[in-house]
């Protein structure tokens, strides 16, 4: 017996006769191709049309095939198929629903392929014809509205939230897709929040739910009111708020499990031994095949909740009722998640997995925020490619978001919920991997200080990433600022902070030349000056002890060589009338106080040891002279240091978004994959057709 090869709706027997066979809704697609109305011939042609297996790659391969003029002659019947679709999606039979849903996808598809250049208004007319285009998005957004909160198959919500998904993302910029003005008109908000609260469309749905919400609340966001804004913003349903939390938990942690896998996989072997010798060259491509783009998605619609939503702040740091609890899908039959950009598959459960918790010694106290704090100690790592530059960046708008949140400091500054996180360092030379055993319990903010110190100290190279470095010591001051205001004592070990802090300076005076070709690196040393300049001001109300102010002007110091140089650096600049003069200056005002600092105790010290006959003062007979000439030391007090800028997206941050939304738009778009469903599995799932 002959057999029979199929390819793009082509049924070829493999025996002499050559001659090519069509499938029969291939030669349905053809009829829809004329300028002739296919039902005038057949009056159960659409009836019978969304009995078919739809031919996805056909469908669209012949839209696309076609010129811009060949497509007008054919308007009347892609109008006709697009209205036959929406009317289908009201069907009883699930297969014709399924079809419609399939085929709605391709004819966008296909459209937006053929009419990449032109704006959204060419593709509504193409799609559906300017006078009936109203009355079908309505329909066709109620029909999805319904499918997606009704309690029936996960297949045809799966389909929905695909074909929703493929509506929003139709053009790059997706403030440019006019269709969209319909979706926010015919909100299907409702039914992305019935998802999120229910654990098994959570589940099954939550990864493409949280994604599309994140997209649509982007759509001319500076430009009109977007009602997906209003709404997110005023969200106060504890479980639709702890739904969306465990969806983003549950990705960022698929990350962090994948990453992790990576790292010891390289940590074995030759490769260990190789990467020992060289240091740091490999770890760019530890990570490599982890996809940093698909977590933008979440981390975009991590960050609309915090900024949006106060009630959301409570969310981070909730435990996870079912963290540990590995569930399985409900049968092999169930749709899988589309594959998603880079090669990262989205969670399929919002249950974090058991491989993912050794992470932390204390399990029970894992949160979203540590989760988050993992991920961004891992993509802040590596700045150097684009996407993970974007990705860093976000982390820390996000991190912005929550230093300035009076509820969000309150828990992260709280004695009483203490967490072993461990945050992942960059491999360097010069210091050996910490103990994972040996990390101590503290409060949050411990960890999210130590994320500010390990970036400040990994980043000093000459694609100097001056923006994050500024975001980076925003968080402290911002930190630091609550502490102050609440007078909360952090045990912290707060020299790494100061260490980090100068070795910054040292690093921006050694690289003076390079750095202020590309950078005004005074902005960066005047925040670093006025940070220290908040300890010694304010440091008596929030350092833990007495010893640690003596061990801030210990630190100061000690290196006083580098903020000796600083100064003679900025007078230089400030003396000249070069386009330097008002920044530096500024930077010299700011540094008296450390300079009368180190004026007035350098000699004091070099007295005592010429009395006592000591070359060489060891840490605690400095600090004894420290302790014994406070009362002679005068300071000036410095206004505006405990005060700062709020953050505001829309004046500063509004072209970064801009893009980001558009980057996260194309790989949507490009990974959104609908034919994952095969005629057998949906006739498993709709039993009652036979």
């Amino acid at each position: 017996m002959a057999q029979t090869e199929k390819k793009g709706g082509l049924l070829r027997k493999s025996s002499a006769s050559k001659k090519p066979l069509k499938e029969k809704v291939v030669l349905m697609y053809d009829e829809i191709f004329t300028t002739e109305d296919p039902s005038k011939c057949s009056p159960r042609f659409w009836e019978e049309l969304f009995l078919m297996k739809v031919n996805l790659e056909y469908l669209e391969g012949k839209l696309e095939s076609l010129d811009g003029e060949e497509l007008m002659k054919i308007k009347d019947n892609i109008n006709c198929l697009f209205q036959r679709c929406i009317r289908a999606l009201g069907e009883e039979h699930p297969i014709r629903v399924v079809n419609a849903l399939q085929t709605l996808c391709a004819l966008i598809r296909g459209v937006h392929q053929k009419n990449k250049s032109t704006s959204g208004f060419d593709i509504i007319n193409m799609l559906m014809g300017f006078d009936k285009a109203e009355l079908c998005m309505k329909n066709l957004m109620e029909s999805l509205d319904a499918l997606l909160c009704a309690e029936g198959s996960e297949s045809l919500k799966n389909l929905c939230l695909k074909l929703l998904l493929c509506l929003v993302t139709v053009t790059d910029n997706i403030s440019q897709n006019t269709i969209l003005e319909y979706v926010m008109i015919n909100s299907i908000f409702e039914a992305i929040l019935q998802i999120l609260s229910s654990l098994p469309s959570r589940r099954e749905h939550g990864y493409e739910a949280v994604v599309l919400l994140a997209l649509l609340v982007n759509y001319r966001k500076y430009e009109s009111v977007n009602p997906y804004i209003v709404k997110l913003s005023i969200i106060d349903d504890e479980a639709t708020l702890n739904g969306m939390g465990l969806v983003v938990a549950q990705a960022l942690s698929e990350y962090n499990r994948q990453y992790k896998d990576k790292e010891e996989e390289h940590q074995s072997g030759f490769f260990s031994a190789l990467t020992n010798m060289v240091g740091s060259m490999f770890i760019a491509d530890a990570d490599e095949k982890i996809s940093v783009q698909t977590n933008e998605a979440i981390l975009l619609a991590l960050y609309e909740a915090v900024h949006l939503n106060r009630n959301f702040i409570t969310v981070l740091a909730q435990s996870h009722p079912e963290i540990g609890l590995v569930t399985m899908p409900v049968s092999p039959t169930t749709p899988t998640t589309p594959v998603t950009p880079l090669g990262t598959t989205p969670p399929s459960s919002d249950v974090i997995s058991t491989v993912e918790l050794p992470l932390d010694a204390d399990v029970q106290t894992s949160n979203l925020l540590i989760t988050f704090l993992k991920y961004s100690s891992i993509v802040m790592q590596d700045t150097k490619d684009e996407h993970r530059l974007h990705s860093g960046k976000l982390c820390l708008i996000i991190l912005t978001c929550i230093a300035e949140d009076q509820y969000a400091n309150a828990f992260l500054h709280d004695d009483n919920m203490n967490f072993r996180v461990n945050l992942h360092r960059m491999p360097m030379r010069h210091r050996k991997k910490a103990a994972d055993k040996n990390l101590p319990c503290r409060p949050l903010v411990c960890a999210v200080l130590d994320l500010m110190v390990e970036f400040i100290i990994t980043h000093m190279m000459k694609e100097f990433p001056m923006d994050l470095y500024v975001r980076c010591i925003q968080i402290v001051h911002k930190l630091l600022c609550y502490q102050k205001k609440c007078r909360v004592r952090l045990h912290y070990t707060w020299r790494e902070l100061w260490s980090a802090l100068i070795n910054l300076l040292k690093f921006l005076l050694s690289n003076e030349t390079v750095l202020l070709a590309k950078h005004n690196i005074f902005t960066l040393a005047l925040m670093v000056v006025n940070l220290f300049n908040m300890f010694i001001t304010y440091g008596d109300t929030f350092l833990p002890t007495p010893s640690s102010y003596d061990e801030l002007y210990y630190e100061i110091i000690r290196m006083h060589q580098s903020f000796d140089n600083l100064y003679s650096m900025v007078l230089r600049l400030s003396t000249n009338a070069g386009q330097w003069k008002e920044p530096a200056s500024k930077v010299t005002h700011a540094l008296v106080n450390i300079r009368a600092i180190i004026n007035h105790f350098n000699p004091k010290i070099e007295s005592y040891a010429a009395v006592n006959h000591i070359s060489q003062l060891s840490e605690e007979q400095v600090l004894e002279v420290v302790r014994s000439n406070y009362d002679t030391l005068t300071l000036k007090l410095q206004d505006g240091l405990d005060q700062y800028e709020r953050y505001s997206e829309q004046h500063k941050e509004a072209a970064f978004f801009k893009e980001l939304v558009r980057s996260i738009s194309i790989n949507v778009r490009r990974n959104l994959a609908f034919n994952t469903l095969s005629q057998e599995t949906l006739l498993k799932e709709f039993s009652t057709i036979s």
